[in-house]
């Protein structure tokens, strides 16, 4: 081929990007005649970055795939421009949006991504095509920074943020008489003015609302009223994220159309409330979410629990379980009878651990039952009972309900008070298998947490079999993370109290002075820059030995506890999460935050 051309002013050209791509050496001369005759055949209107990307060309040296993303990132290069991978969560859509029309934007292949109080970014895939940015900068005030963005990711949010301004401002605009929420008016929510759930504005901005959040990997979605603009909140790898700001008579339509949808009652803005919704993602998975509500300074907060039902039957291996304790919570869950306790904070995984247990234990021949409160997800195969204290119907009435059922399995949501407990310990001691749940911080503290709500230390020591403490952490992005410096067992030791070097060494870490080499978090556009992607559990399992219900039975302290759970093996929570770092899944700074210390 001849040497490349200097780009011709205009529309980029997709002979000249090849004619590039051969000059830096990452297409090879006959894969690029080939391409070029076979694109020369037809005629296309697609972009030409999206065009050679679809075209399965690979670098002539690496191999790796020459998608439209690699070849966007290698020509912002090429032209020394700034590249830009556009993050929807880090755009303010209600702002960029009034930079330019919708119209101007398509025209023009252009977005605009930060507004800021002198400059404004915007993204292009034609960097040869640049007499918009004076107009831009005459209308806005302020200096254009121009960034080269993938096309297609241009074409997709310029559909989607300009669609969403539409929704909102012909919401806002149906309901230019409504009131404003704020504390003063608390006490009169009930009679406040809202915009119609059902108009069409309010709708499509509940549709695109949860859309983009199961797109996100969004676990829980905020509704949140604010005394100026109402702020909407992904929370994603257990973060929270800002996504968008609505003005308040807007969030009151859409907090009311998913309230109308949750069957709940969206009159009633004065009192908590509890709903669920079924739903699809644009895939045509169905998804669940449990909504509450709760009325707040400045209006009706909402909060959306988004359930994968895929969590659901996920085998116990993929909990994230070390090969020998998930022999052990196997051995549990075989147990003929006993109570068996899931212990955490909100947030660390029990319902996971649960649901994927029992989805385990629940075939023909046995009969699975449920307290809860709320019911976390619909399961086909358990006699699932909502708690219902204004009926009198709390996990200790629910429980004694269920003993003339004929159950096997009971899963009690939590044991709250002595009541539920006996009533656990009961079921437990006629020949039932008994899963529950505790707030405690460690599993050793479930024990003591038992002995202070009454229960006798005989009676602990004759029912329960086993204690699971658990936390999720973020894990790595595999496609950014780096090796750290070096660390010694005695530097882990120091950084990690409670913990002994000789227990450290026998995790892996560290079997010579230097060899343990952590990974650290970088940041990539596949992480949006935060170096973390998804989650992964830490599992401190107990099992109650001989030695272990010796020292119940001495009504022990908790120190006393912890020692007798380590000489029967037990694994704490940091150190388990330290397994997790030598592996290279998370940081040390990530069990730090998660785990409590083990003092002993």
């Amino acid at each position: 081929m001849k040497p490349a051309a200097a780009h011709p002013p205009g529309a980029l050209n997709w002979r000249v990007l090849l004619g590039w791509l051969v000059e830096d050496g990452w297409v090879d001369g006959a894969q690029a005649a080939r391409l070029m005759q076979r694109l020369s055949a037809g005629s296309s209107t697609l972009h030409p970055l999206v065009r050679l990307g679809s075209a399965e060309l690979r670098h002539a040296r690496s191999g790796e795939a020459l998608d439209t993303e690699v070849l966007t990132r290698w020509l912002a290069q090429r032209l020394k421009l700034p590249y830009l991978r556009i993050d929807p969560l880090k755009v303010d859509v209600s702002r960029v949006t009034e930079v330019m029309s919708a119209a101007y934007a398509e025209k023009r292949r252009v977005l605009p991504v930060q507004v800021g109080a002198g400059e404004v970014t915007v993204a292009t895939a034609e960097p040869f095509q640049l007499d918009w940015v004076p107009e831009i900068a005459a209308h806005t005030r302020r200096t254009v920074r121009v960034v080269l963005a993938n096309p297609l990711d241009i074409v997709r949010y310029n559909g989607e943020f300009y669609s969403v301004a539409r929704s909102v401002r012909a919401a806002q605009k149906s309901g230019e008489t409504s009131a404003t929420v704020n504390f003063e008016q608390l006490v009169e929510l009930g009679k406040l003015k809202q915009l119609d759930a059902n108009d069409q504005g309010v709708v499509q901005l509940v549709d695109w609302l949860w859309g983009y959040a199961f797109e996100q990997r969004a676990s829980d979605i905020h509704l949140e009223p604010r005394r100026d603009q109402c702020v909407i909140r992904f929370r994603i790898d257990g973060v929270l994220h800002n996504v968008y700001q609505l003005p308040a008579t807007v969030m009151a339509a859409v907090t009311a159309r998913i309230k109308l949808l949750g069957r709940m009652d969206v009159v009633e803005r004065r009192r908590a409330q509890d709903g669920r919704i079924k739903t699809r993602s644009p895939r045509g998975d169905e998804i669940e979410m449990r909504l509450s509500t709760l009325p707040t300074a400045f209006g009706e907060k909402l909060v959306m629990r988004i359930f994968d039902p895929e969590t659901a039957v996920k085998p116990v291996a993929a909990l994230g379980f070390e090969p020998a304790d998930a022999l052990r919570w196997q051995a549990l869950m075989a147990a003929p009878h006993g109570i068996v306790l899931v212990t955490g904070p909100t947030g660390s995984g029990k319902t996971t651990t649960l649901y994927a247990t029992l989805k385990r234990l629940a075939t023909e021949q046995v009969n699975v039952c449920t307290v809860e409160d709320p019911i976390e997800m619909i399961e086909p195969a358990f006699n699932q009972t909502q708690v219902q204290p204004a009926l009198e119907l709390d996990f200790a009435a629910s429980v004694r309900a269920l003993m003339r059922q004929d159950p096997d399995i009971i899963m009690v949501g939590e044991i709250r008070d002595l009541e539920t407990a006996e009533m656990a310990v009961q079921a437990a001691l006629t020949g039932h298998l008994v899963f529950s749940t505790l707030h405690t911080n460690d599993s050793a503290s479930a024990v003591t947490r038992l002995l202070d709500l009454g229960v006798p230390a005989y009676l602990i020591g004759a029912t329960l079999i086993g204690v699971l403490a658990q936390r999720l952490v973020r894990t790595l992005c595999p496609d950014c993370r780096q090796p750290d410096a070096a660390l010694t067992p005695e530097q882990l030791a120091a950084a990690l109290p409670g913990c002994r070097p000789e227990q450290l060494h026998e995790t892996g870490a560290g079997a010579a002075p230097g060899s343990f080499r952590p990974m650290r978090a970088v940041g990539c556009a596949a992480c949006r820059m935060t170096g973390f992607r998804g989650r992964c559990g830490l599992f401190e399992l107990l099992g109650l030995d001989e030695g272990v219900r010796g020292a119940i039975g001495e009504r022990p302290d908790l120190a006393q506890l912890r020692r007798a759970a380590l000489r029967q093996g037990l694994t704490p929570l940091r150190l388990a999460g330290l397994r997790k770092v030598a592996q290279g899944l998370t940081t040390l700074d990530e069990v730090l935050r998660a785990t409590p210390d083990f003092p002993i």
